[in-house]
Parts: structure tokens; sequence; C-alpha cells
């Protein structure tokens, strides 16, 4: 096992064989392995940010919990970075994301994933709250699906109903190059739709010296 975290570890894990089917691009992206204090850069732009009348109330209302992960704003070509990186002492990934919408003030969310005893693929937004990952590998590309949400309370995992959470989620990571993917995030409600929409085309950054 490495020094550091990577999500690639988890993901081989969680997969099994299904990893090899992987587009050798998507395997080598998530194999490395960020040090502290010197993390993975990427930069991209959102073509379609988008959220509902529904998510938009959803994101203005959970603002002082999980800031930044529910946007309630719809905007079009959006710059994006993202940093990922590890804690010393820590087996947990960390993802940290600024998007920079015209005229507002960049809105910043951080979210970490991890590893359950039972080897689930678990994602952490904030307050303890979560949700559960499933990950399947179609045509060479990683899709994620969340599988129940819950609330983390002194490490007991309280499930939360699912009418009373944004939604299901779905991401895809779908590669174009060997510097470049697309991103796709949708978030659909049981009774009011798709609540929430993020798509958008990432490049890896190489670090610089104030990064490193």
């Amino acid at each position: 096992m490495a020094a550091h975290p990577s999500e690639g570890e988890l993901f081989k894990r969680v997969l099994g064989a299904e990893w090899s089917k992987l587009h050798p691009d998507i395997q080598r992206r998530f194999d490395k392995n960020p040090e502290p204090g010197k993390p993975l850069l990427y930069h991209g732009r959102l073509g379609e940010l988008r959220a509902s009348r529904f998510g938009k109330l959803l994101g203005h209302l959970t603002r002082p919990l999980i800031q930044g992960a529910l946007i309630p704003f719809s905007d079009t070509d959006v710059p994006v970075d993202i940093q990922v990186y590890s804690k010393h002492g820590s087996r947990n990934i960390y993802k940290q994301r600024i998007y920079s919408l015209r005229g507002r003030k960049p809105i910043q969310f951080t979210s970490y994933m991890a590893e359950s005893e039972q080897g689930e693929v678990l994602e952490y937004v904030g307050m303890g709250l979560g949700m559960k990952l499933l990950l399947r590998v179609e045509d060479g590309n990683l899709h994620f699906t969340s599988d129940g949400y819950f609330w983390d309370v002194l490490g007991w995992r309280m499930p939360l109903p699912a009418l009373l959470t944004p939604g299901k989620t779905f991401l895809c990571h779908r590669n174009n190059a060997p510097n470049q993917f697309d991103i796709r995030i949708e978030i659909r409600h049981a009774l009011f739709g798709t609540a929430f929409v993020q798509a958008g085309v990432f490049q890896e950054r190489e670090p610089t010296r104030e990064a490193a």
C-alpha cells in the first residue's frame, strides 16, 4: 500500500476485475498519490451549471451546513479549479473545488472520500453528512451512483430518508485524451426531478511553485 492515499487504490479494491476495463488514461489519472502539501491540480470549465427551482431552494437552505455542495445558481462557461490532496495521518482523499461564477464571489466546496470497514466508498460533504457510492465501468468510463445518504454521528451512520435528501446522484468521468476528461453530474429527486446538473471539460495542470 502506498505511503499516501489515492482514489485509484480505493477504486481498485471496490471494482476488482472491473478496474482493468477502465480506459488506461483514467487508471493512470486515479493512480496518482498526492503527498501532503503537493496536491494534484485540475482546471476546467462547466458548459452547464444548472439548478431547478427546487434545487435553488434546497441549495440556499443548506448553504449554512454544506456550503458549495449544492450550488443554487445556473450559469454557463464557469471556470473551476480542483485540488486533490491528502493529509498526514489520514487515509482519506480530499477534494477542494472553487467555482468562479459570473458576478458572484467564488464558491468553495471541499469533500473527502473514505472507505468504510465494510469496503464501501463513502463521500462526506460536510457536518457529518455523506453518501455511499456505487461504482461501475461502462465503455471504459467510470460511473458513480449514490446508494443512500447518511448523517455520521460519533461514528454511527444514520440513514436519511430518500425524500429528505437532494436526490440520487449520478456522476460520469469520461476520458477524452491523456490530459483531458469530461465530468457530468446529475442529482435527481424522486418527486421534483432533476435538481442539479454540472457538466464540463477538465485538464490536469502542473503545480506552480506556490502550489507545490
